[in-house]
Parts: C-alpha cells; structure tokens; sequence
C-alpha cells in the first residue's frame, strides 16, 4: 500500500528517552515467546519505550495494557473473569513444592504452562496425580522464564479442535477452526509449522480452516474485552466442553495468520491489517 515504515528491532534498538519520539503511529510486534530466540529482558525493555511514547501522546497499537497482558496468562485470565468470560480452573506456582501441593487437589486431567508462553510452552497433559509426580523433575528441567507454571483443568471436547477468533481494530475479521488431534502447538503462523513425514501436505493444511461469517454471542463480547482492555489487534482462542459452555483460554496479542487457509477462504488479514494501519495513520 506504500505506506512509509521505519523498523525498530528491540533486541538492537535503543531510542533516546530524552528526547521526544518521532510522529507517526507505532504498531507492536514483541512476543512473549522472545527469549526462546535469545531475547529475554527484551519485552521489559519494550514495555518502558511504549510508556516513553504514551507519554507524548503518540498513538500505540497494541500499547503497554495490551503487552501487559501478552506476557502474563494469570493477568490474562483476570481481566477475562472481569468480564464474565469463562476461563478454565488455574492455579499458579513457582516452586516444585508448590506444585505439588497444587498437583495433589487439582481434578484431572490437568494441563501444565508457562505463564509467559507462546508456541504452547511447557503444556502438558497429566491424567493423574501420580503421573504428574513422575514427570516433576523433568518438568524442572524447563523452567519458565518469569518463573510462573499454571496448572489448569483440562477441558474435554466433543471434539478434536479449537476455535481462535482474529480481531483488527477491536473487530471481528473471521474464526480459525484449528485442529489439536496433533498436540498442544496452534500457533498459525506459516512459520510455526511442524514437517510431519506421516501427513500428506493436504492434511497439514487443512489443520487450520477459516469460518467465514462466523457468528456467536462471544463476539461481541470479546469486542467489548478488546475496547476495555485497549487491545486492537489479537487472536483470542476458546475451547467448546461438552455442555456447549466455552472457556476462553487464551489472548495472543502479536497474532499470526495462516496464509494457506486465508487463500483457500478468500480473505487476508495482512491487507485489513495494513489498511487499519493506514486509517490509524490518516488520523494522527
């Protein structure tokens, strides 16, 4: 669309707080998955430059309420339980004994996670107490980067998928029905993509699929969530139990796309996203 864009790669940029930042809008990109690529500490430092470029009124999408909640699930789930939106059971701890103690009165199946994740970091599915006990040692072995692992009940569903509804400006653009018959790692991006020798291409693909249209009353509510909370853009994926109730489990504030599913349904969210950001920028 030609819009005019400068980079700043927070792992190498450092921009001058004594100075007032340059106009224009600002989109953030950080993940709560950056220190697996050797970036730790780079979130906290982006959390104080966004809060450098609120304070001179620059327009942040995605600012530092939104990254707040990216790398903290327990935040997560809080502000969604404001909102009355249901979350599955989840405890938080930092020790081994601590998880323990949890582990002991946590109805199963449970699942494990870190609280600052991405890419499903430390999920894993326990059936029982005994068996989690079993795997504590090596669980230790990859300790989350903040510290925090949840315990969380492990929601059953009727069946083998996910539901992750993409929002651009605070709005609904479509559902991605993902498939979890394959375990724990739902992040679309093409990049995420994990080769499996013993699926066809085709049965990748069709892991992620987009609804078109889709319509639920948790729409409007997770709009509601996004204004409240000063999200503009996210993916927020929930689970569908076999009552029909569903548990909203996570809110990925940096979202990714699947470029072969929005070619096999007609749409692409990177062109609404630039054509947001170009409106945003029209207006400062």
């Amino acid at each position: 669309m030609g819009l005019p864009f400068t980079e700043w790669h927070m792992a190498s940029f450092l921009p001058d707080p004594a100075v007032e930042p340059p106009q224009g809008i600002f989109y953030v990109r950080m993940s709560a998955s950056a220190h697996t690529r050797g970036h730790s500490g780079v979130p906290e430092l982006t959390a104080g430059v966004l809060c450098w470029l609120e304070r001179h009124g620059r327009r942040v999408i995605n600012g530092s309420a939104a990254l707040d909640l990216e790398l903290s699930k327990v935040r997560q789930y809080q502000a969604l339980m404001a909102h009355e939106l249901p979350v599955p059971l989840t405890y938080a701890a930092r020790s081994p004994e601590q998880l323990l103690g949890l582990a002991r009165n946590m109805p199963c199946p449970f699942v494990t996670k870190h609280n600052r994740a991405g890419m499903g970091l430390g999920v894993e599915r326990f059936d029982s107490f005994d068996a989690f006990e079993v795997r504590l040692d090596a669980l230790a072995e990859t300790p989350p980067v903040d510290g925090v692992t949840l315990l969380q009940v492990y929601i059953d569903s009727p069946e083998s998928f996910i539901t992750r509804c993409e929002f651009i400006g605070g709005k609904l653009v479509y559902a991605l029905r993902v498939d979890t018959s394959e375990g724990f790692e739902l992040c679309p991006a093409d990049n995420c993509s994990v080769p499996d020798e013993h699926n066809s291409s085709e049965t990748k693909i069709l892991r992620f699929e987009i609804i078109t249209d889709y319509v639920d009353p948790i729409i409007p509510r997770y709009e509601t969530f996004l204004h409240e909370q000063q999200i503009d853009i996210a993916g927020i994926e929930f689970i569908t139990d076999h009552a029909g109730c569903k548990w909203t489990y996570d809110v990925n504030v940096n979202t990714n796309y699947n470029a072969e599913a929005e070619l096999r349904a007609g749409v692409n969210a990177r062109v609404r996203l630039a054509q947001y950001l170009k409106k945003e920028l029209a207006r400062c």
